[in-house]
């Protein structure tokens, strides 16, 4: 494949014809701020906050959707770039809530570190503000609307997955918003609490709801683990503290990981020193239940016993 030169912020970088600009800056560890863009998934440039000014360009462009040059001179921090970065930052801080003191998103929000890093703060103002629509149907995942920036990466890593695709967008302008099915709840859709949507969600939408309250970010030790359930290996982390394994979360579902609660719920069972009670979704409704029942041991588990007291009577 050809290579392309191009300067971005005064330092030159080769890369691949293919490559985007935001891409690009990482090659030189330049971070572009980006929302809805995430490499595992479909360009969407919907955030808009990747913008970036190119030499002879009069418009910004998106950095994840705008394809390199030869010779492309781009610079991500100017003056005009800064601006409109700090009027989106501004725009999505006047329909967020103010929590971000109790949020458990807090210490990883990409819209708290982008907000820090231009010096935006929340406002008060009589105007519109996201409703606050929270589903707590599933003890497995939360849904927060009131914190949704609708950038989309909870719905097309649903997508990703042919038997799933539970997320889409429903309404139009101020009213969009995230829906499972034809707007069901966790427990009345189809969803399969994979926690892909939670892995990928950069703000506090969507949250896993068996971490919520055990510790933030910032205040434990975490190890990288592989799943053993399939050949997929799905990569999670355990959360310590005080020597004691408190929970697990999903990592992102990348180089075509699925995600399953199977294989979550095994992990937290064989890593965990006190795992949370397991749920089945039955009719509609999430029901405590064994892990052996949860797991689909529970014939495993008969035929084990039959065989070892046909053994002993032996």
């Amino acid at each position: 494949m050809k290579n392309i030169t191009l300067t971005i912020d005064g330092q030159q970088v080769i890369v691949p014809e293919d490559y985007t600009i935001i891409q690009a800056a990482e090659k030189l560890n330049i971070e572009i701020p980006a929302l809805c863009y995430d490499p595992n998934l479909e360009i969407a440039a919907a955030c808009r906050l990747c913008i970036v000014e190119i030499e002879g360009s009069h418009k910004l462009q998106t950095s994840c959707s705008t394809k390199v040059k030869e010779g492309m001179v781009v610079y991500t921090e100017s003056e005009k770039v800064v601006m409109v970065r700090k009027e989106l930052l501004q725009l999505l801080l006047d329909s967020h809530p103010n929590d971000c003191l109790t949020c458990q998103k807090a210490g990883e929000c990409l819209l708290q570190k982008y907000a820090y890093r231009y010096e935006i703060k929340f406002k008060d103002h009589q105007g519109a503000k996201r409703p606050k629509l929270i589903d707590t149907s599933s003890p497995y995942i939360l849904k927060d609307n009131s914190k949704c920036i609708l950038c989309g990466k909870c719905v097309r890593t649903c997508n990703q997955v042919g038997e799933r695709q539970v997320l889409s967008f429903a309404e139009r302008g101020y009213d969009t918003r995230i829906v499972l099915d034809a707007d069901q709840t966790f427990a009345t859709s189809k969803c399969v609490s994979c926690n892909r949507c939670v892995a990928v969600c950069p703000v506090g939408a969507l949250i896993d709801k068996r971490q919520l309250g055990k510790t933030r970010v910032w205040d434990a030790d975490r190890k990288t683990i592989n799943c053993k359930v399939c050949a997929y290996g799905c990569e999670f982390e355990v959360l310590s503290k005080n020597k004691k394994n408190i929970a697990i979360r999903a990592k992102s579902p990348s180089n075509g990981r699925p995600l399953c609660l199977k294989g979550r719920l095994t992990t937290e069972l064989m890593n965990l020193d006190n795992p949370d009670t397991p749920y089945r979704k039955i009719g509609g409704k999430f029901v405590e239940s064994s892990w052996a029942k949860t797991l689909g041991l529970s014939d495993i588990m008969e035929k084990i016993e039959d065989v070892e007291k046909s053994k002993k009577s032996d």
